[in-house]
C-alpha cells in the first residue's frame, strides 16, 4: 500500500483500536488451567508485589524488553512511548527500556508475565498460538492479508476482541495492537526470483510453529534461531537466508552477508505489546488508561517512522550492493498458490473449524 493510504488508515483506525479490540476487558484474568502449583504460588507473589508497586504516590517502573535495537523504528517508538507515559502520568509511571534482547528472549519474558511480573514485550499471534490461543496464529500465515486495510478492519472486529479475551484468560493482556512491524521480505545469499528458487534453502524464521511451517510450505527449510545469531549464521553459511521487515534486515546489517532481496511481502506484520493480565488489573484504573493511551499514541508514531524508513532502507541496501527483486503479480501469484496448503493444516495448529473463512469474513474479504 502506498504510504499516504497506510497513514490515513492508521490515523482513522488506530484511535479506536485499543479500547474496542483488546483494551476493554476489566475482569480479573485466570491463568492457564494447566499451571502447576508452584507456578500459581509464584504468580500470586508477583501479583502481590505488583499491587504494592501500584500504591498511590509510588512510581511504577515497568521493564520493557524486545529484540530490536533502539536505532530501528520500533526501538525509536518505544523510547517515544517512555516519554509519553512519563509525561501523561506526571512522572508516576516509567518505562525502563531494554532493547536488543537485554532482558532475554520473547518466550522467557512471556513466561514471566504468566507468573505476574511487570514486564512488557512485543509479540504476535504466532507466539500467542503457542500460549493457548491457536486461532490467532492464522494472522501470520503466508500471504494471508492482501493489504493493510484488511489488517486494521480485522483488529477492530468482534472476532479479534474475542481472541484477546481468550488470551487474557491465559494470563496475558494485549495493551496495543496498532503497531506496524513491517512487511516481511526474504533476504538470501543466492538469487531468489520465484517461489521455486526457495526449494531446499535454509531460511531463518522466528522460533514458532506458525512461521516455521509457513515457510516450509513454500519449499524452504525453516530454521528457528534467535535474531541476534542470524548475522553469523549467514556469514558462515549455516543458513541461506532470513526474512524480516526491511528495518530489521538493514538494522541488523544482514545485507552485509546476504546480497539478494526479494520483496515478497509474505506477511503484513502488525504487532502487539503484551503484559501480565494480573499485573495490569492490579493497577488503578487511571494508570491502566495512561498505559493504554500512550501505547496507542506511540503506535501511531511508530507507523509514521516505519513508513518513512522503508524507502530509505531499501535505497541504502541497493547502494550497498544488494540485488533487489520486485516480483511481478504473476510471480506473487505463484507464491500465494504455493502457500495455500498451509491453510489446510488447521488441525495441526488446533484451529477452530472453518477458521479461514471466519477470519476472512471478519476483515471484510469474503
Amino acid at each position: 500500500m502506498k504510504k499516504k493510504a497506510m497513514a490515513a488508515v492508521s490515523a482513522a483506525v488506530c484511535a479506536s483500536m485499543l479500547l474496542s479490540a483488546c483494551g476493554s476487558s476489566a475482569s480479573t484474568s485466570t491463568t492457564a488451567a494447566s499451571a502447576e502449583t508452584t507456578a500459581a504460588e509464584a504468580k500470586a507473589e508477583g501479583t502481590t508485589a505488583a499491587s504494592e508497586s501500584a500504591a498511590p504516590g509510588d512510581v511504577v517502573t515497568i521493564n520493557i524488553g524486545f529484540e530490536n535495537t533502539t536505532e530501528e523504528p520500533i526501538g525509536q517508538a518505544v523510547e517515544k512511548w517512555a516519554e509519553l507515559l512519563k509525561e501523561e502520568s506526571n512522572g508516576t509511571m516509567e518505562l525502563k527500556v531494554f532493547a536488543n534482547s537485554a532482558l532475554g528472549n520473547k518466550s522467557k519474558l512471556i513466561d514471566q508475565m504468566v507468573m505476574g511480573e511487570n514486564v512488557i514485550t512485543i509479540a504476535d499471534g504466532a507466539y500467542y498460538a503457542d500460549y493457548g490461543v491457536p486461532d490467532l496464529g492464522i494472522l501470520y500465515g503466508p500471504f494471508f492479508f492482501d493489504d493493510w486495510d484488511e489488517v486494521w478492519k480485522l483488529i477492530d472486529s468482534d472476532w479479534y476482541k474475542e481472541q484477546c479475551d481468550k488470551l487474557e484468560e491465559k494470563g496475558l493482556k494485549i495493551i496495543a495492537s496498532n503497531w506496524i512491524y513491517g512487511e516481511r521480505h526474504t533476504l538470501t545469499n543466492v538469487p531468489v526470483n520465484t517461489v521455486d528458487d526457495l526449494k531446499g534453502l535454509k531460511i531463518r524464521v522466528p522460533s514458532n510453529e506458525i512461521q516455521s511451517k509457513g515457510f516450509d510450505v513454500l519449499g524452504a527449510t525453516s530454521t528457528g534461531m534467535a535474531l541476534g545469531d542470524v548475522y553469523q549464521a549467514l556469514q558462515t553459511k549455516t543458513i541461506d537466508g532470513a526474512e524480516n521487515p526491511l528495518a530489521t534486515l538493514y538494522g541488523r546489517k544482514l545485507h552485509e552477508v546476504a546480497k539478494y532481496l526479494i520483496l515478497d511481502g509474505h506477511v503484513k506484520n502488525f504487532t502487539t505489546w503484551v503484559v501480565s493480565a494480573d499485573w495490569f488489573n492490579s493497577l488503578p484504573e487511571e494508570q491502566q488508561t495512561w498505559l493504554l493511551e500512550t501505547a496507542e499514541e506511540a503506535g501511531e508514531y511508530n507507523n509514521e517512522v516505519q513508513q518513512a524508513a522503508d524507502a530509505e532502507y531499501l535505497q541504502k541496501m541497493k547502494d550497498e550492493g544488494v540485488t533487489v527483486v520486485e516480483p511481478s503479480e504473476e510471480v506473487l501469484a505463484g507464491f500465494k498458490e504455493k502457500a495455500q496448503p498451509f491453510y489446510e493444516m488447521g488441525a495441526d495448529f488446533g484451529w477452530s473449524d472453518g477458521l479461514y473463512d471466519t477470519v476472512k469474513k471478519a476483515m471484510g474479504a469474503e
